[in-house]
């Protein structure tokens, strides 16, 4: 999860009343669970994400960079392992 704030929905502060993927789809749902790409959500703004899809995948490329660069890889090569883990 890319928050600590696992209770609360993380764009409007309610009740988290799900888990949202931010790079989804069959095989990609698996990736986004191994690398924690995921965020506690409400219904509307679960539902709401998947009407913008790319501004979620957006969101998790945000955080899968973010956490390549903290293991030392530059912006440059986080920004490419996510595009060949992910298209």
């Amino acid at each position: 999860m890319i928050t600590t704030y696992d209770e609360i929905c993380i764009f409007c502060y309610q009740q988290k009343q799900d888990i949202h993927h931010l790079v989804f789809g069959t095989a990609k749902r698996r990736l986004s669970d191994e690398d924690e790409l995921v965020v506690p959500v409400c219904r509307e703004c679960h539902d709401l994400l998947h009407k913008h899809d790319k501004i979620s995948k957006v969101i998790g490329q945000l955080a899968y960079e973010r956490d390549r660069c903290a293991e030392g890889y530059t912006l440059e090569a986080a920004r490419e392992s996510f595009r060949q883990r992910y298209g």
